[in-house]
């Protein structure tokens, strides 16, 4: 017993080094799998649920739940049963030589057994499948690294914010990609992320896209978190149209603070 709770110990203190090697492992198994699709599934964090189909929602539990229908989750399979679970998140990666060309993120639901051209790699750890998953992001070309990036938002037990705040500052990343960072970083993430994306939005190096991407996370956080970032957009922003789209989701906000705004830069 003695030797046992020793090695648990060892094992528990070496696992942040042994992720990124597992990580890099499941990689491997993935772009060794024969040309079809690969199966991974892991856990989803609470107030996640979906219909193993084209239905997930998130940030149930908190008196609202927010839909995503078909986005990742489209029908170029039929390998579903419908169900309303609250997990395991399942991921479908379309694998030819090697390389990863589309993905798909399921909630719920059942795989019926594996048909020819299928490799089910079963159940990870949710530490393992987001250093895959975001690391995928960061290297693959259009709509899989934003699929990954989704999917990685849902794992359980994982802070995934600052990797998504890496994504979306590198210039090595697609486009596509750092928007899709970008907007689940704001969905997904709290106070300290909401800094973050006010640093993207004052980041003049980087593309106006992205910027622009910046200011909707803006508005798609709490009031009092987005508002007050939004109005320092517009004081203090350099970029006309950023700050005509801080401007733009400040009027859809209805907050008295926005109203106080507008009269200030009218009777200017």
């Amino acid at each position: 017993m003695i030797r046992s709770l020793v090695v648990t110990g060892l094992l528990c203190g070496i696992a942040a080094a042994v992720t990124p090697a597992a990580a890099q492992d499941l990689g491997r198994q993935i772009a060794r799998a024969p040309d079809g699709e690969v199966r991974v599934a892991f856990a989803a964090r609470p107030g996640v649920y979906g219909d193993g189909r084209n239905v997930i929602a998130w940030d149930c539990g908190t008196g609202r739940c927010r839909q995503v229908q078909g986005n990742y989750s489209d029908d170029w399979d039929n390998d579903w049963r419908s169900s309303c679970d609250s997990g395991p998140v399942r991921v479908v990666l379309a694998v030819r030589g090697g390389t990863v060309t589309r993905a798909k993120v399921h909630v719920g639901g059942r795989w019926p057994a594996a048909a020819a051209g299928v490799t089910d790699l079963g159940t990870v750890s949710t530490q393992v499948a987001t250093a895959y998953l975001l690391g995928l992001a960061g290297t693959a070309t259009g709509e899989v690294g934003s699929a990954a990036v989704f999917a990685a938002t849902l794992a359980d037990s994982v802070t995934v914010w600052p990797d998504l705040l890496r994504l979306a500052r590198s210039p090595q990343v697609v486009e596509h990609t750092r928007r899709s960072a970008v907007f689940w970083l704001g969905q997904a993430a709290g106070e300290a992320a909401t800094r973050g994306l006010a640093d993207l939005v004052d980041d003049s190096t980087g593309s106006r896209e992205v910027r622009n991407a910046a200011v909707f996370a803006l508005s798609q956080r709490p009031r009092d978190e987005g508002v007050p970032a939004l109005i320092r957009v517009v004081r203090t922003n350099r970029d006309p149209d950023v700050r005509r789209k801080a401007l733009f989701w400040l009027g859809q906000s209805g907050d008295p603070r926005a109203l106080a705004l507008f009269e200030e830069l009218l009777i200017k």
